[in-house]
């Protein structure tokens, strides 16, 4: 039976991993962030990301390098993946969005919708359900939205002051930008050449209400890497879920 959604769901991704990871020391030191490994896993994080982007559909993809770029490119080029890749450098600091623009002129679809995820993030759910509600909102880019857990424990208390309970990293009240995102064709040309969309092409398509937010399904596994503690808590819940 065809699935009538499969036309309009991307095959073609941007992954920007040009950061230089300086929380991450001395991880990072002589690679970049991307390339660092969870404890256990036996895999890159951008490995793990191209597996996932291939089992979601996705036959090319454009790694955006920056910090260290020849230990990535070099790796990419040695490793067996289950996708094409190919790979960019700036010449300069282009900002996010300026980075973003860069790398999306060298997907071989112009005229086709794409992903991109930050080069730190490790993750897994549906990328084409994801897909599916942008299309049904008719939007110009969709955010993945998580619900991370806080670092510290909370309290709660009721209406006179008395503390009834205590909870151990509880998820935050607020949704957060996942650093994974489904656009649409013409989203690359909303793109500034220079500095971060998150502060222009986002807030423009806010009010246009052309942005749209796929809340990540609950008990789908995400976590930003962005600090030696983030490896370590990565490796627990991934041992604990068995992967």
């Amino acid at each position: 039976m065809t699935d009538p959604n499969a036309a309009s769901r991307p095959v073609q991704a941007v992954v920007l991993a040009g950061g230089q990871g300086s929380r991450l020391r001395p991880y990072t030191d002589d690679r970049p962030k991307p390339m660092v490994e969870i404890p256990g896993t036996g895999t890159p994080i951008i490995g793990h990301q191209l597996s996932w982007l291939a089992e979601e559909g996705v036959t090319d993809v454009v790694v955006s390098c920056g910090h260290l770029a020849d230990v990535l490119q070099d790796w990419l080029d040695s490793a067996d993946l289950p996708v094409s890749v190919k790979t960019v450098v700036e010449t300069e600091p282009l900002g996010r969005g300026g980075g973003l623009k860069f790398a999306a002129k060298h997907l071989p679809h112009p005229d086709r919708p794409w992903y991109a995820t930050n080069g730190d993030i490790w993750t897994r759910f549906s990328l084409r359900e994801m897909a599916d509600f942008h299309t049904e909102r008719a939007a110009t880019a969709t955010l993945a939205l998580a619900r991370p857990r806080i670092p510290w424990g909370a309290v709660e208390t009721d209406g006179f002051g008395h503390i009834t309970d205590f909870i151990e990293s509880p998820p935050t009240a607020y949704e957060i930008n996942a650093g994974v995102y489904v656009f649409s064709a013409g989203f690359a040309d909303l793109l500034p050449e220079l500095g971060d969309h998150e502060r222009s092409t986002f807030p423009r398509l806010a009010r246009e209400r052309r942005l749209a937010g796929y809340p990540i399904p609950q008990g789908a596994y995400w976590r930003a890497i962005d600090t030696a503690k983030d490896l370590t808590e990565a490796a627990k819940e991934l041992a604990a879920l068995g992967r």
